[in-house]
């Protein structure tokens, strides 16, 4: 059985850095040198209570270009920034539902303008709410920073259409993150959802298929130690640490969670996401699809 109350230190993790536990959270709730953040999928959640003086960054109205189907641009990331009152050297630390994917996806984005100094709360919003800790609905108002940003950088952690097909025909390893379900092409959304969004089912050719929340434990949302996750991603799907890897779903969420597993608790050090995932792939005219 897993100690998932194991200090995180002790889980062997190459970047163990990148993780705190709820109770450095707490900790860290009055400390003007961090902020914490909170991001889901479920847009009411953040209104009916978060952790005390968390800000809200929704994947949408904040991180998304409402008219391109890409990121917002240095311009509406250092507005987003300097609203929140985050400067430069600011710690922050993300946390959210779903086991975090939502929240690794915010910090996925943040890579992209290089703001390095940011953390992951273990375990979530679930683990915070089973441990009783306080939620509030107040809105915290920090002072506006004039926060200047680095240009985005998609080139090291984001993969596009091309560039997947490429690696593709060159047979490198691609993670598909989805259910199996959706991996078989039985299904074209995740279970319990609308069917909608993608023509066809099925996933690219040569991707190996590992479910996302198999990286964290069902209890509280912690992820599972390195030797676990090493038996899951280097002994099942045979990567390897020197591999170039594309990971992957249907909008590209779920595949930053796995992004970030693979990253920094593992430690690979070329790894890309591929965020227009299976609803890109799967509508575009000439890309060939896999079914068993």
């Amino acid at each position: 059985m897993t100690n998932v109350a194991s200090p995180i230190a002790e889980r062997g993790y190459a970047h163990p850095e990148v993780l705190v536990d709820t109770q450095w959270v707490a900790d860290h709730l009055n400390d003007p040198n961090v902020r914490i953040i909170e991001s889901d999928e479920d847009p009411l959640l953040y209104a009916s209570g978060h952790i005390p003086g968390a800000v809200e960054v929704d994947w949408v109205r904040d991180l998304n270009d409402p008219v391109r189907r890409d990121y917002i641009d240095k311009a509406r990331f250092e507005e987003l920034m300097s609203r929140i009152g985050v400067t430069p050297d600011m710690t922050v630390v993300f946390y959210g539902d779903k086991n975090n994917w939502w929240a690794t996806y915010a910090f996925w984005v943040f890579q992209l303008f290089g703001h390095t100094n940011a953390k992951i709360m273990d375990g979530g919003r679930l683990k915070w709410e089973k441990e009783g800790r306080p939620l509030v609905r107040e809105v915290p108002n920090y002072p506006r920073t004039r926060y200047v940003a680095k240009e985005r950088d998609d080139s090291r952690i984001r993969a596009f259409r091309d560039q997947v097909l490429k690696h593709m025909e060159a047979r490198k390893p691609l993670v598909d993150v989805r259910s199996p379900e959706e991996f078989r092409g039985e299904r074209t959304h995740m279970p319990e959802y609308p069917q909608e969004g993608v023509l066809r089912g099925g996933h690219i050719p040569g991707a190996k298929n590992m479910p996302w929340a198999r990286a964290v434990n069902p209890e509280d949302g912690t992820f599972r130690p390195a030797a676990e996750l090493q038996q899951l991603y280097i002994e099942q799907l045979g990567l390897k640490p020197e591999d170039e890897i594309i990971t992957y779903c249907r909008i590209g969420e779920r595949s930053s969670h796995t992004w970030f597993v693979l990253t920094y608790l593992l430690g690979f050090p070329n790894v890309r996401n591929y965020d227009g995932s299976w609803t890109e792939w799967g509508n575009s005219v000439g890309l060939p699809i896999e079914k068993p």
